[in-house]
């Protein structure tokens, strides 16, 4: 039957329109061919591999009975053969009404399947498009990087850290210093406050991070030298929200913590004196170096 309507819509109608025919009549079982082989793609599988993620598995996966599965399929294949008689005899808009129909169905059933491999490139598509901010706050942590392989200052060290962290995603961070038992004696004049609470703490202006009701998710840096001597530990802390992390979350895990801690081993190195202050500016806690 669908052969009859194609070579009939030949004789009535462009080329296109009586490929359109057949096409459409089968857009169920093409649309889920369609799908089976890119997702596999996408998620790096051999595209004859087996699984249980074809459309019906999914609307059983949503609490649906086997029946009204089947009542489902049955409705969109007799949809999708309508929309392909309207095109037996086409007019002048016919064709592109018919398709942006099937195209907006389409896509809003496979919104509504919630396919993973789909969810991860729109993840990827929207990411690119925001690569200039990615491309800014990547620049704000290896400038502080740079800048902190030629400070010796701890004072300087702070200062550095919070025009790095200032402008990206970021809402505050903790700098506690750790000290082996053996140095203890030879910096005297090191005031550290306890282990329990940050040596420097700061804040993005603005924010209520710290106010104990808003939940936020945090990433603990362990500062090693390369000297291999531990210097202390960075915490940073961002406020849950809808939109992903815009920065290359390795810059933070290797090149950042191996710079400062080498810049704390040499403002914190035998012969300095340090002393910590407490600053009562919205809960804020500063270090000076004197």
């Amino acid at each position: 039957m669908l052969s009859a309507l194609a070579l009939q819509g030949m004789q009535k109608s462009p080329t296109i329109v009586a490929v359109a025919i057949p096409v459409v009549s089968f857009g169920l079982p093409i649309l889920e061919t369609a799908l089976s082989v890119v997702r596999r793609l996408i998620g790096g599988r051999p595209i004859f591999t087996a699984d249980k993620e074809h459309i019906h598995h999914k609307l059983l996966q949503r609490g649906l009975s086997q029946r009204q599965v089947v009542i489902i399929l049955y409705a969109a294949s007799a949809v999708f053969a309508m929309l392909s008689l309207f095109l037996l005899w086409p007019t002048g808009s016919t064709l592109g009404l018919v398709l942006a129909v099937v195209g907006i169905g389409v896509w809003m059933g496979v919104q509504n399947l919630n396919y993973l491999e789909f969810g991860e490139l729109r993840r990827v598509a929207q990411r690119t498009l925001e690569q200039r901010v990615i491309f800014v706050n990547n620049l704000a942590i290896r400038r502080a990087a740079e800048e902190l392989k030629l400070s010796s200052d701890y004072e300087q060290v702070c200062r550095i850290l919070e025009a790095g962290f200032a402008s990206n995603d970021f809402d505050a961070f903790d700098l506690r210093l750790l000290r082996p038992p053996d140095e203890l004696a030879e910096i005297r004049g090191l005031q550290i406050v306890s282990a329990d609470k940050p040596n420097f703490r700061w804040k993005k202006k603005g924010t209520h991070f710290g106010s104990g009701t808003i939940p936020a998710w945090s990433l603990t840096l362990d500062l090693v030298a390369s000297n291999n001597c531990r210097r202390g530990l960075l915490t940073v802390y961002r406020i849950y929200a809808g939109g992903d992390l815009q920065l290359d979350v390795n810059l933070l895990t290797s090149l950042l913590p191996v710079a400062l801690a080498d810049a704390l081993d040499r403002a914190l190195s035998p012969g300095v004196e340090a002393v910590f202050a407490t600053v009562n500016d919205a809960g804020v806690r500063a270090a000076r170096a004197g």
